[in-house]
């Protein structure tokens, strides 16, 4: 490797890889209130923004910091906010009358464990509240699940993409472990495309009409017209938007399914199994909304079951049952309360409902 190749990777912390990610993407605006394990963030950027020109504000709360989000992106600027669980509950009506308006935004939950102010532990509790909504109303957020730091870059970087091809927000939902681990970090070559804001709130040239945003629609058959537009477009999303990684499930019997730090430690419970002659494999979504139901669906029959492991009380499992639809056994594993698995506990879980 020659000494420019080297020159560019990083030794950083999750968040300040994202926060770099973001403005390599373009940022134009962040918004955002510091609560641990996510404040690395706003560290970055209250150095960095200024200097290159880019709007950062300390927002007074939570609440402060989602409407300005909405604010940015109503006039078509790239913009995003970071927060950590009881922060990311408090945005929640911001963010549902984001996805209504149909604004791009980037949402960031580092999760830490709860309910209420909990610990600033590593969690996972929050799968519920992205993929369900989290808010009031019926929509959906894109949420993509980083297992690196430098997942964290390239997730940050294809979660504006995203946004903006269907002009919805698109949550990274990533442990506490990812915000505050160091791993080495490469930032790759990317053009930022012109975009269309033709839609946005920029001021009303004479050649048209004015663009309103709102989400607010008094009328039953409007609004119901307002939820069909958006439920075609969430078909839509699910149909072309899926991303997973598999780990030895090509001769796999038993299937474990793991998102974020949680799979990092299913990889390691993989090899132990094998040497001790148990074909255990990982199925990983990389991507938790839309869920990859067709790569779960394509090992029913081939595994005896799935056992899903999570760092909650058992949240993502509803959703591989929903998938496999009665065809196959589903088990449980999870830790919760800021407390990781360890590989061996997985294994010796496994081998018990194997007997």
């Amino acid at each position: 490797m020659t000494e420019a190749q080297l020159a560019e990777k990083y030794l950083m912390k999750g968040n300040e890889a994202l926060a770099e990610a973001a403005i390599r993407a373009g940022l134009e605006g962040y918004f955002g209130y510091p609560i641990t394990p996510q404040s690395e963030v706003l560290e970055y950027f209250s150095r960095e923004l200024p200097k290159r020109g880019i709007a950062y504000v300390q927002a007074e709360s939570e609440v402060a910091a989602i409407n300005m989000v909405y604010g940015g992106a109503a006039c078509g600027k790239r913009v995003m906010t970071t927060t950590s669980s009881p922060g990311f509950s408090l945005m929640q009506e911001g963010v549902s009358y984001i996805a209504c308006a149909e604004l791009p935004c980037v949402l960031v939950n580092i999760q830490r464990g709860g309910p209420g102010l909990g610990t600033i532990q590593s969690s996972q509790g929050d799968y519920f509240q992205a993929v369900k909504g989290g808010g009031h109303g019926d929509y959906r957020l894109i949420t993509l699940t980083p297992n690196s730091v430098q997942e964290m870059a390239d997730m940050t970087q294809h979660a504006f993409d995203l946004a903006e091809k269907y002009k919805n927000p698109v949550l990274i939902l990533a442990d506490g472990a990812m915000g505050q681990m160091m791993e080495p970090v490469e930032f790759k070559e990317r053009v930022v495309l012109d975009k269309d804001i033709s839609w946005a709130t920029t001021g009303k040239p004479a050649n048209r009409d004015a663009n309103v945003i709102t989400s607010l629609y008094i009328q039953p058959e409007e609004m119901e017209a307002k939820n069909f537009q958006l439920q075609a477009k969430y078909k839509l999303i699910e149909e072309n938007e899926t991303d997973y990684e598999l780990y030895n499930m090509e001769d796999a019997e038993i299937a474990a399914v793991a998102f974020g730090l949680s799979s990092r430690i299913v990889k390691k419970a993989v090899d132990l199994a094998r040497e001790q002659g148990v074909k255990l494999g990982l199925i990983r979504p990389k991507m938790v909304w839309p869920f990859p139901k067709d790569i779960i669906r394509k090992y029913i029959g081939q595994v005896k079951y799935f056992v899903s492991i999570e760092m909650n009380a058992g949240q993502m499992i509803e959703d591989i049952k929903l998938t496999v639809n009665g065809e196959a056994r589903v088990e449980f594993f999870g830790k919760f309360g800021g407390i990781v698995p360890a590989p061996q506990e997985i294994v010796e879980f496994v081998k018990s409902k194997s007997l």
